[in-house]
């Protein structure tokens, strides 16, 4: 038994690989048994192996998938003849046996004509059959016609867009049928309507516009027939047929494309003046490849829709993973990232200090066609007007005192990528017309050189102050504003978004009792509600700070109340049917554990250990408890 691997399209070209191994690896790196130089092939895409007779291809979690007649697969068992598509690279699977048979079914004889002998309707497969076992074929022709079949299944493996594998389908077409026009004609989705037409021309240069019958092409959607007439002008089935009168047509040939019991086009060929027609061997031909072709824009269709859906849910579980929380306010950020994201569009992040821009710009990155190359930020704040230019621009050697070498600055470094430009309110209003030119013009010099650089690179900034007032007062230029201000995108304050607190306790709490060593369960009703009634000025960054400190100073399994600062613990609020003023409120209840702990304590004899066992808590929450309601002088009395 040979077994071999035909490359039928891709870099490899005409290639043939025998599969004589136990087991071979393809994939874009060196070290791979079939080594494809192919960018859309991942470094180990795949394997094929051999177990007994048979050979299984085996995905190796390849990024654009595997193919086996156009179905993304992860484990499937080879056959004779399987196409396999890595990247834009095709295989034939082969597995030449010594001794082969084709078994045909008997097929009964079906032969349905409508109105008169010159017109012929094919409805159905035994149709199809019944006037093919009648027809005689020359060996040439036959030849031609599977060498036609040939390059079509060439086509279909190696074509990724319809637009183009309709184009070739047609001229193949034309080159085994005299017709002298034709047309691919697709329906919409489960309906009879016409979505797209191509059309196709034997004489180039006459520049007429293909015209196609409504009438016919109904009709073969409407019924799945497939309709033969070489005397169009005197048949009575296309009296209604306005459209093939007037311009002459003298043959016809038209053949449903099904795919399972669903028409979804028709392939149309027409002949004018003294053609010599078409035959029933066209015909027969012509239903192969509507066949052929049904299976091909199907799959094309389906291809397209999972990588679209592959596309969307990645996106999604990386903005997922940046950022936590599940709002409506957050999701309509999510939502314009995904939609800004695959764009090259300049986008502006606004919103308080700590509420997660550049979380949000780096989502921008990693889900946009640049995700592989560098997302470099500057903090524009960070720095004097001086140093903030060098480091974006960078500089020549010995463009000013302490220069002593070339260095290049982030609009370089970020080249293919991202340069995120944080605080951007704060820029001089120099660097804001160098910024501005970089922008328009894309392109900038180092500070001391004269040697234009082009600037290829998404610019993403973030600002927490108000650009519209800086601009009235004169300190931010308007027309900048316009250019950064294509895609705005507004971060949330933490307080208007509290119903995600709860997410991001759980979320901090994780990662900091795993980063602390600490077995930490969750946080106390008392606590949240703490965390809940606090206005966090600080926003995300004074939450996630105030979640690691009540780690790392707790002592239980659980967050309390006592573990968090006093400014949260004082905005605790009174339930409203009580009428007590909130900050009396607040007293009254540090009192009354001042009380209970001095009780206690001298219960306990002044053990601290035993006030501990007694209160039921840890002797470290204890002292943290004394030191919060500052009670230490009354103890030592």
């Amino acid at each position: 038994m040979a077994t071999k691997l035909i490359v039928v399209a891709g870099p490899l070209g005409n290639t043939v690989f025998a599969l004589d191994e136990a087991s071979i690896s393809l994939g874009r790196d060196v070290n791979n048994h079939v080594v494809i130089p192919d960018i859309s092939v991942s470094r180990s895409h795949c394997k094929i192996r051999r177990e007994g007779n048979e050979f299984v291809l085996q995905d190796a979690g390849s990024r654009n998938a595997t193919f086996v007649n156009g179905i993304p697969v992860v484990q499937h068992q080879l056959k004779n003849g399987d196409r396999i598509r890595l990247g834009d690279t095709v295989m034939l699977f082969l597995c030449e046996t010594e001794s082969s048979s084709i078994r045909l079914s008997e097929v009964e004889l079906h032969d349905e004509r409508m109105i008169t002998e010159k017109t012929i309707v094919l409805r159905n497969a035994e149709d199809e059959i019944a006037q093919t076992s009648e027809m005689p074929v020359s060996t040439s022709r036959s030849a031609n016609d599977l060498n036609v079949m040939l390059k079509l299944s060439l086509a279909i493996n190696s074509t990724r867009r319809s637009e183009k594998l309709q184009q070739q389908l047609l001229e193949l077409i034309g080159s085994v049928i005299p017709a002298d026009r034709g047309a691919i004609i697709l329906a919409e989705e489960d309906s009879q309507e016409i979505a797209s037409i191509r059309g196709w021309q034997r004489d180039a240069e006459s520049g007429n516009v293909v015209q196609v019958s409504r009438t016919i092409t109904e009709k073969v959607l409407r019924e799945a027939v497939s309709i033969l007439s070489n005397d169009v002008m005197l048949d009575q089935v296309f009296r209604d047929a306005a459209t093939l009168c007037h311009q002459n047509i003298s043959a016809l040939l038209v053949a449903p494309i099904q795919f399972g019991d669903k028409t979804i086009g028709a392939i149309y060929l027409d002949a004018v003046g003294s053609s010599p027609g078409f035959d029933q061997n066209h015909q027969e031909l012509l239903r192969a490849i509507a066949n052929l072709t049904a299976v091909a824009l199907e799959n094309l269709r389906r291809m397209n829709e999972l990588e679209s859906e592959n596309h969307r849910l990645q996106a999604e579980i990386s903005i997922d993973h940046d950022m936590v929380g599940s709002s409506s306010r957050m999701l309509k950020v999510y939502e314009v990232i995904s939609r800004a994201a695959p764009t090259d569009a300049t986008v502006l992040i606004r919103g308080e200090s700590g509420t997660g821009k550049e979380l949000a710009a780096r989502a921008i990155h990693h889900n946009s066609p640049r995700a592989g190359q560098p997302f470099v930020a500057i903090n524009c704040a960070a720095l004097t007007e001086t140093l903030l230019e060098s480091e974006l621009f960078g500089y020549e050697k010995g463009a000013f005192t302490g220069a002593v070498a070339q260095k290049k600055g982030k609009l370089e470094v970020a080249q293919g990528g991202t340069l995120f430009l944080d605080e951007i309110g704060e820029m001089s209003m120099l660097l804001q017309a160098k910024l501005l030119r970089v922008l328009q013009q894309r392109e900038f010099e180092r500070v001391g050189g004269t040697r234009t650089i082009k600037a290829d690179l998404r610019f993403i900034a973030a600002t927490n102050r108000n650009l519209e007032q800086a601009i009235k007062e004169g300190q931010f230029r308007e027309d900048l504003f316009y250019r950064l201000n294509v895609i705005t995108i507004n971060m949330p304050p933490l307080r208007e978004r509290r119903e995600d607190l709860l997410r991001l306790s759980n979320y901090f709490v994780t990662k900091y009792g795993r980063k602390c060593a600490r077995k930490v369960s969750g946080i106390s009703p008392e606590a949240m509600e703490c965390l809940r009634n606090y206005d966090w000025p600080g926003n995300i960054r004074e939450f996630e700070n105030t979640i690691e400190r009540a780690i790392v100073l707790g002592s239980g399994g659980m967050i309390m109340m006592e573990d968090l600062p006093e400014p949260i613990i004082e905005s605790r609020r009174a339930p409203a049917s009580i009428g007590v003023a909130p900050q009396n409120f607040y007293l009254a209840i540090n009192e009354m554990k001042k009380r209970l702990i001095l009780e206690t304590f001298q219960q306990a004899k002044g053990s601290y250990v035993e006030t501990a066992r007694l209160l039921e808590m840890h002797p470290n929450h204890l002292h943290r408890l004394i030191r919060n309601l500052d009670m230490k002088a009354e103890l030592k009395k």
